[in-house]
């Protein structure tokens, strides 16, 4: 299954609210840039929730997600414009655990690169 989200400036806003993570380099362009980022970015942790979203979509109940574990491998870049950005989760069934449960193996892409490694989730059996 693969799941493509949107990501914009606005959402961050939103996330730092939510979060109480209002690190400048989610909002302020000028601040990311003087720390040797591309631009503003994601938060690593809304990341990681899109990958949660596409992962409890793949099960079909939040309560069916035993575990999840990611890595953040690069920042996921949000420039400045309506469109902003998108991230492309994808979810593939990789096995079984010894108790039955389901392994998935989850990429997440941003403008064909990899954000995250290591991704993976397991999921009581649909």
């Amino acid at each position: 299954m693969e799941k493509t989200y949107r990501v914009t400036r606005a959402d961050l806003v939103r996330y730092a609210g939510a979060s109480g993570d209002f690190n400048p380099i989610h909002w302020s362009e000028r601040f990311a840039n003087n720390v040797g980022l591309p631009g503003v970015i994601a938060h690593g942790m809304f990341t990681m929730a899109l990958v949660s979203r596409a992962v409890t979509e793949w099960a079909g109940a939040p309560d069916t997600v035993v575990e999840l574990g990611v890595r953040f491998a690069r920042p996921v870049p949000v420039p400045d414009t309506d469109e902003g950005t998108e991230v492309v989760v994808t979810v593939t069934e990789r096995g079984e655990t010894d108790e039955g449960h389901t392994k998935l193996a989850v990429t997440a892409t941003c403008q064909g690169e990899k954000v995250l490694s290591l991704a993976q989730a397991v999921v009581r059996k649909r």
